[in-house]
């Protein structure tokens, strides 16, 4: 504002400096504010508007008993998604539902409930991330799935443990009170495992380091996050976020843990009248479905994160049956998923039921789980889905025949052979 001759310099009704002294005084009706006492208030709101996020009555959340679906609902909604995994299915269910009920608490509650993170341990292929995306999908509550390979300690090369938050701010696009009741999938929480039981002279800063970084996320802690990564702009502002209702899910693939199980099992059987106690042949094979929290901490997870996950489930490998119909009855299957692409050319694709062996047959023979079946799948039909939609042709039949050929054609089938 220019300055007035022969007339009474104007002050800040906040901090009562003359105008001579500021760099902006703006007008009001009843008073006038400097710049910097502007960007004083500014910093006041965010912070008081952040500290009523935190604690806002539940109804903000959009979380009540009313519209929480039950844990037979939630399996039923997983059920049509992922095949099979009963068990793990019902200890997902009632950890979920357990979890937004804790969110719908009444705040003034003598009890506090607190949070029961979830580990999920089975072989690659078994639908580990497939059942966290579907509970989010049901949820509509913002989702992130993150690789625990790439997470070192703070000032080493690779990703801070704040960049888990990171992305699922994105999710939500950058709105703190969405994040703060959604749900992370850590994937492969088994390859940040202590290296082995003796102390090293050098730093495992890929593994038990991490371990230690991830407890305060885990348990609940308010913490500040980059939202572009941390070690490329030092210099942008952090977001503060409460991880107390963030649910995490970890999963894992823990190749080798049966080894653990097997020795853990066996170790009171020595001496007379034990044959009992041997395991059958049918649970030799079935090894994860023992899985206890003390084989994780044999494996190589410290005691303090086991104890901050103590959802413990497992997922069976799948068999020829569980893959037969993975490929024919979710409904997002593979089949089912060609079926409309081909539609959407004016072409109906029909698959004889013997190919559909062949491909399960392929996916068992290479190990690749669920995921097998869509590689295996996308290989047979690339040839087809190239030439048909210009082809003019109405139909489309997919053989056995056809699918050995072209399997027999790609490289697919000789660089797994390798393996």
């Amino acid at each position: 504002m220019a300055k007035r001759r022969n007339a009474v310099e104007e002050f800040c009704s906040f901090c009562g400096r003359p105008e001579s002294e500021v760099k902006l005084l703006l007008p009001g009706l009843a008073g006038n504010i400097c710049n910097d006492c502007a960007e004083r208030a500014n910093e006041l709101m965010q912070e008081q508007l952040q500290a009523k996020f935190r604690h806002r009555q539940t109804g903000d959340l959009g979380i009540s008993m009313s519209n929480l679906p039950k844990p037979e609902q939630i399996k039923e909604y997983l059920d049509q998604y992922v095949i099979g995994q009963d068990e793990a299915k019902k200890y997902l269910s009632v950890a979920v539902y357990n979890h937004y009920k804790r969110l719908a608490q009444d705040p003034d509650d003598e009890v506090d409930i607190e949070k029961s993170n979830i580990i999920i341990v089975g072989p690659t292929g078994t639908g580990k991330t497939l059942l966290a995306r579907t509970i989010a999908r049901l949820l509509k509550v913002p989702f992130a799935i993150v690789d625990a390979t790439v997470l070192t300690e703070a000032g080493y090369v690779g990703e801070d443990i704040e960049s888990l938050l990171t992305r699922l701010l994105a999710a939500c696009d950058y709105n703190v009170a969405d994040a703060e009741r959604g749900i992370v999938f850590i994937d492969e929480i088994d390859k940040i495992a202590r290296k082995g039981d003796n102390p090293s002279i050098t730093r495992d800063v890929s593994g038990e380091g991490v371990q230690q970084g991830l407890l305060k996320l885990l348990e609940g802690s308010v913490v500040n996050v980059p939202p572009q990564g941390g070690r490329k702009h030092p210099e942008q502002k952090m977001i503060a976020v409460d991880t107390k209702n963030i649910l995490f899910i970890c999963g894992g693939a823990f190749e080798g843990i049966e080894r653990k199980i097997a020795m853990r099992l066996n170790t009171h059987v020595v001496g007379y009248g034990t044959a009992g106690a041997r395991l059958s042949r049918e649970d030799r094979e079935r090894l994860l479905h023992f899985v206890a929290p003390q084989d994780l901490r044999a494996f190589g997870l410290i005691p303090e994160i086991v104890g901050r996950l103590p959802v413990l489930t497992n997922l069976e490998p799948l068999d020829k049956d569980a893959l037969r119909r993975i490929l024919v009855e979710p409904k997002n299957a593979i089949v089912k998923q060609y079926i409309k692409l081909m539609a959407m050319d004016g072409v109906t694709l029909k698959i004889d039921d013997d190919m559909l062996d062949f491909v399960v047959e392929k996916a068992i023979e290479f190990k690749l789980g669920a995921r097998g079946l869509r590689s295996i799948f996308e290989t047979v039909m690339m040839q087809a889905m190239f030439e048909v939609p210009s082809s003019g042709a109405k139909e489309f039949r997919l053989t056995r025949e056809y699918a050995e050929q072209q399997l027999a054609q790609s490289m697919f089938d000789t660089a797994i052979s390798a393996n």
